[in-house]
């Protein structure tokens, strides 16, 4: 269980970015966490956070579940019935609606790059967040930051857009609509 000084610094980071549950009870557009998964405990901790904060600031709870959404990015296994997926093994994704909790497969080998491999530009979040670390400015850091940019870049040029999109919409069912408003793009 997260301490009590990590729920602190957690709450103040989503402040930050404006997700309170007050904005959460209010908003008419869902937010999204996406993260790479292996387990499923980091998302099990925003979720119970985000729970226990709802309940504190006395917000409807029945309509924040509506507006949250956990995005797990997975490495791409054979699919079959007795394929172990975290989501169906995380109690708390039953309290909330079937569209709030989805994965993104992707190819093993890139998975493993991201999740195990790639340089990190950041620390893991945490407590020791709040105590000053200096930006490294090694060549590794360089690299790293040079790579972000790139695939940055990279997603972000048409042609690279239209590939997704020619891509994604061969798979059947089309997948979700965000899908549809992305085509249209």
């Amino acid at each position: 269980m997260p301490s009590d000084e990590w729920r602190e610094e957690a709450r103040v980071i989503l402040a930050r970015w404006g997700v309170t549950p007050f904005r959460l009870a209010r908003t008419s557009d869902p937010v999204s966490f996406v993260d790479i998964v292996s387990t499923g405990r980091t998302f099990a901790s925003l979720y119970s956070l985000l729970r226990d904060w709802v309940e504190e600031e006395r917000e409807p709870w029945d309509v924040v579940r509506r507006k949250i959404r956990f995005t797990g990015v997975v490495a791409r296994v054979k699919t079959s019935p007795k394929t172990r997926r975290w989501q169906q093994h995380a109690g708390w994704t039953a309290d909330l609606p079937s569209i709030a909790v989805s994965n993104v497969s992707m190819d093993p080998s890139v998975y493993s790059y991201f999740a195990e491999r790639q340089e990190k530009l950041t620390a893991s979040f945490g407590p020791s967040l709040r105590e000053e670390v200096g930006i490294r400015r090694d060549s590794r850091m360089r690299y790293a930051l040079a790579e972000a940019v790139a695939l940055v870049a990279h997603g972000r040029r048409p042609e690279t857009l239209a590939t997704l999109i020619r891509h994604l919409s061969t798979q059947k069912p089309y997948p979700k609509k965000w899908l549809a408003t992305l085509a249209q793009a």
